[in-house]
């Protein structure tokens, strides 16, 4: 209780919470001069923001020699540990760890189930919100905007870069909802991230070919896909 009260007390700021909400989107270190300068504020006050950031564990700092004298260069990075906010406590990530063991157990078969299970419920994700606006006639880049907006709420990050000469998306993903999980698993977790995505594609769109080009996980900065696809 005492760490949910730190933790909502320190993101309620709405600096402090665009200010991780950056260090999560730009995949990069910075160190005090970085976030004054993005922000526009007082140095003094970027180091206060990433201090109380520190404290709950966000994130973490390391001195960086420059070898030019003087004293080192502060650092802060995105911490390995992840912040769940549930009250009473719920142990989700033991239960997804529990299931995805269950489903390797299970062999081809269980992640043939997983994988139909991602894709369906990646539709279903934008099939609600395309349900909104089901009376109007939304052009490609309507729905591409639809799509990327619902993997923003997802905490995904993506970015889109459309080309209508090729009916293709290229776009970004530069946050793994499922990173955690992934860690001991991370080959068959991707696949259903995968399959979730191309389902998120299919609720829209026909004829989807979904490639991975790059995954964080072999050492890339994001995870990056390029989908095809026929216009309806």
């Amino acid at each position: 209780m005492e760490q949910t009260l730190k933790v909502t007390n320190v993101l309620s700021d709405p600096t402090r919470y665009s200010i991780y909400q950056y260090m999560i989107t730009q995949h990069k270190e910075v160190n005090v001069t970085d976030i004054a300068r993005s922000f526009k504020i007082h140095p003094n006050v970027a180091r206060l923001h990433l201090t109380k950031l520190e404290d709950i564990n966000l994130i973490e700092s390391y001195a960086l020699k420059t070898g030019k004298g003087g004293r080192p260069s502060r650092m802060y990075r995105l911490s390995n540990e992840v912040i769940e906010l549930n009250f009473p406590h719920r142990d989700y990530k033991l239960l997804s760890t529990i299931a995805m063991e269950s489903f390797v157990e299970l062999g081809e078969a269980g992640r043939n189930a997983l994988y139909k299970t991602g894709k369906k419920y990646g539709s279903g994700v934008v099939e609600r919100s395309h349900g909104l606006n089901r009376s109007l006639d939304m052009s490609t880049e309507q729905k591409l905007n639809l799509i990327e907006d619902a993997g923003m709420m997802l905490g995904m990050y993506p970015t889109f870069n459309y080309s209508p000469e090729s009916n293709s998306v290229s776009f970004i993903i530069r946050n793994c909802p499922f990173k955690e999980v992934a860690v001991n698993n991370h080959k068959m977790v991707c696949e259903l991230h995968n399959s979730f995505i191309k389902g998120m594609f299919e609720a829209l769109f026909t004829g989807v070919v979904l490639e991975e080009t790059e995954n964080m996980f072999n050492g890339c900065e994001n995870c990056s896909y390029m989908a095809k696809f026929s216009i309806v």
